[in-house]
């Protein structure tokens, strides 16, 4: 009998340590301080969020935040992350559901969003707006072998997934970050997802590769927070939970920074004149201003192609 169960005792360590190494193997290269800040954080019943870290630093960085939605049919991952982190998000999965993932949603085209796409198999329904899927064919991640982690099926203005509890509705405003970004809606949660259209409280990436618009920006936001008497909670880009408040807070910002930006452009302000001279700080408790500089570059470069 002692034997048997030592025997026992051997097995059960064996597999713990076949099962840790392959942990290990999953996470190989992947900096240990954004698998530490990686964590799963329950949003509401059925609907969870997988956090990412601040992209200002790469050692703590695994890309946006994740949403994770539980559904009767399977489980419903919006965003990926880095590429390298698929595994990873399986695996955090795992510890609140043991459902398959059946749908990725991608809100927009950039790597720290889309990355681990592939992680998910060939098979798993992938769904972003029309102009993503467009962003996406352009991608070196996404060519060749790689398209079939491309966009399944897009729309143009809404679309919805699912139907009760299970509801997702996905919704298209206008340009900003980039010209495909996508707001989804839980509805049976009061849930609002936003990808990167409300990351931070700081001046957004404008990406006019993908054809973001800074111009454009407030008035996008705007149409967004329209719909939000029955949201009370927001999973941001890159930052905490937010409140529907703050992203009427963050539509003022944009339309302050903007016009400040159009004044310093209009005196012949260089950038870096431009990003000395505005400071909303105060204006704007808990807003920074570290990515101002970038920012006003491409709203100048925006304004040299328009008479607005």
């Amino acid at each position: 009998m002692k034997r048997l169960i030592i025997l026992v005792a051997l097995l059960v360590l064996g597999a713990l340590s076949i099962a840790a190494a392959g942990y290990q193997q999953s996470s190989q290269g992947l900096p240990a301080p954004a698998l530490a800040a990686t964590q799963v954080e329950k949003v509401k019943d059925n609907l969870f969020m997988i956090t990412g870290a601040d992209p200002t630093n790469r050692e703590a960085f695994s890309g946006g935040n994740t949403g994770v939605f539980i559904t009767n049919n399977g489980v419903v991952v919006v965003d990926t992350k880095l590429a390298g982190w698929g595994q990873v998000i399986l695996d955090k999965i795992k510890t609140v559901s043991n459902k398959p993932v059946t749908m990725i949603i991608n809100t927009h085209t950039h790597g720290d969003h889309t990355g681990s796409n592939e992680a998910f198999g060939a098979t798993v329904d992938i769904v972003a707006h029309e102009n993503t899927k467009a962003n996406m064919e352009k991608m070196d991640a996404f060519k060749g072998d790689k398209a079939k982690f491309l966009p399944k099926r897009t729309f143009k203005d809404k679309m919805s997934i699912g139907s009760g509890k299970d509801r997702i509705d996905l919704y298209y405003f206008g340009r900003g970050h980039t010209n495909g970004d996508t707001w989804l809606v839980y509805p049976a949660l009061r849930v609002m997802q936003t990808g990167d259209m409300f990351a931070w409280k700081d001046a957004p990436t404008l990406d006019r590769n993908n054809g973001g618009s800074g111009l454009e920006y407030a008035q996008t936001v705007g149409k967004a927070f329209a719909i939000t008497k029955d949201v009370d909670t927001l999973i941001v880009g890159h930052s905490p939970l937010r409140k529907p408040s703050e992203l009427q807070e963050f539509q003022r910002f944009m339309t302050d920074f903007v016009a400040a930006v159009r004044d310093a452009n209009k005196a012949g302000k260089s950038v870096d004149e431009a990003a000395a001279s505005i400071n909303l700080n105060a204006k704007y408790p808990g807003y920074k201003n570290d990515r101002y500089k970038a920012a006003i570059q491409a709203i100048y470069d925006e304004l040299k192609t328009t008479s607005r």
